[in-house]
């Protein structure tokens, strides 16, 4: 059961992933267009936190890994998510304000809004495979199943939003779902991770 749930966990992180990545391109849009600059940008942003993510994920997994810690981190993404609802016309204003070249204010504009979350998303993968890993033969295979579902959820965030989301709703509305998907997330997590507890 522990495993299933992970596993699913595991899809719903890497769908946001690039649900979020491309409602980015929509986000900066009618302020940078949508060159190859901005794309550039989001893309090396995006690359970068996950890189990030991953490094801090392992770290973060060896110290007493658990359900409830495991489900933080959800918590901690669909916060961090919370600018991009709350603030984030205001934070592209000022961006632009101070910037208006569509390469650099691009590159500006994706790391003040998208890094902090996807970063907090890409510590989400290698935290599960700690969870569940038991023995360090098996882990090779436990990582691979582990990001293809990752990325089978990736692949699916990106099709789902790009031919029918933002066809029939607004970025902000698809990001609210998103907000209120991760938090379910981490609470499924933390009611296992209590249910465990209790066994």
């Amino acid at each position: 059961m522990t495993a299933g749930l992970l596993f699913l966990l595991v899809f719903c992180g890497g769908f946001s992933i690039m649900s979020i990545e491309l409602l980015g391109g929509r986000i900066l849009a009618p302020y940078f267009g949508s060159s190859i600059y901005v794309w550039g940008s989001l893309i090396t942003v995006f690359m970068l936190a996950l890189s990030i993510g991953y490094l801090l994920g392992g770290r973060f997994s060896l110290q007493n890994p658990s359900l409830k810690r495991f489900g933080a981190l959800f918590i901690a993404s669909a916060l961090l998510t919370l600018p991009l609802l709350l603030a984030g016309n205001l934070l592209m204003d000022v961006v632009f304000e101070y910037v208006e070249d569509p390469r650099y204010g691009s590159l500006l504009a994706s790391v003040v809004l998208f890094l902090l979350p996807t970063i907090a998303l890409g510590m989400i993968s290698p935290y599960a495979v700690r969870l569940l890993v038991d023995h360090r033969d098996e882990s090779g295979h436990v990582a691979g199943k582990l990001y293809f579902v990752s990325t089978i959820g990736s692949a699916l965030g990106t099709l789902l939003t790009s031919f029918y989301l933002v066809l029939y709703f607004e970025v902000n509305q698809i990001l609210i779902a998103i907000f209120l998907a991760l938090l379910l997330c981490g609470a499924t997590a933390f009611a296992s991770g209590f249910r465990q507890a209790a066994v």
